[in-house]
């Protein structure tokens, strides 16, 4: 087993007053030639945006975007014509694909809204842009996992153009769970949302990350209760 790690405050950072965010990944203002991207995953930014403000109009082309509401709630409007809110328990997907434009703001007037956005770099260029989202009943991710994006089109997640699964656990004090690799060849990126966890050997915090690879299984052992997500791509 490989282990890339990634604590949560080795994370690069930026404060516009309006919006705090942490990049996993080389993003934006922030580089780091060693952080640049994990297999397939591109991005991975925990943005915490102030009541009433948000991002405009902005482009994208030629990626998969997933984003994951954690607290508040996440108002997107884009050039499709989607018009909706995102609420914590759903999961967003959009296929950038030839080009989109999109934006996103905080919906509520009081309170923050924490959410987590994510970028794969897809399968297949070009294709036509595409928007869809779904709730996730949380009780059905208590001490397993609970695949929420797919490149299965006939499951019950959210179809991604790229080999890659999302699957979100919430893992009691004490119990462990396996994960085992979809695809031959993936590697999988754990982003610990919540809690403490065990991982070959080693106990990871709040907002850490780990990237695992050359391996078909492993692992993960609650030191407290924790919410946990796990993105498995290939490893481009």
């Amino acid at each position: 087993m490989k282990k890339t790690i990634h604590k949560a405050n080795t994370r690069g950072f930026a404060d516009f007053g309006w919006l705090h965010s942490h990049h996993t990944f080389s993003f934006s203002s922030y580089y780091n030639p060693n952080r640049m991207q994990f297999g397939a995953l591109r991005v991975l930014n925990d943005d915490i945006v102030q009541p009433a403000m948000g991002f405009g109009a902005h482009g994208h082309e030629n990626m998969e975007i997933v984003s994951i509401p954690i607290i508040g709630e996440l108002a997107h409007k884009d050039s499709m014509g989607t018009a909706k809110v995102i609420y914590p328990g759903e999961v967003q997907i959009m296929s950038a694909g030839t080009g989109l434009r999109h934006s996103e703001f905080n919906n509520s007037e009081t309170n923050i809204v924490n959410f987590l956005q994510i970028w794969v770099l897809p399968k297949e260029r070009g294709i036509k842009p595409r928007y869809d989202q779904k709730e996730f009943l949380v009780s059905d991710r208590m001490n397993t996992f609970q695949t929420v994006v797919s490149p299965e089109k006939d499951s019950n997640a959210l179809w991604i153009n790229q080999d890659s699964y999302f699957s979100l656990a919430n893992l009691e004090k004490g119990k462990s769970i396996d994960y085992k690799i979809k695809q031959a060849g993936n590697g999988a990126y754990l982003f610990l949302i919540d809690g403490s966890v065990l991982v070959d050997g080693e106990t990871f915090e709040k907002r850490d990350g780990v990237g695992i690879a050359e391996t078909d299984s492993f692992s993960i052992t609650a030191n407290e209760n924790a919410e946990i997500l796990l993105i498995e791509v290939p490893m481009i």
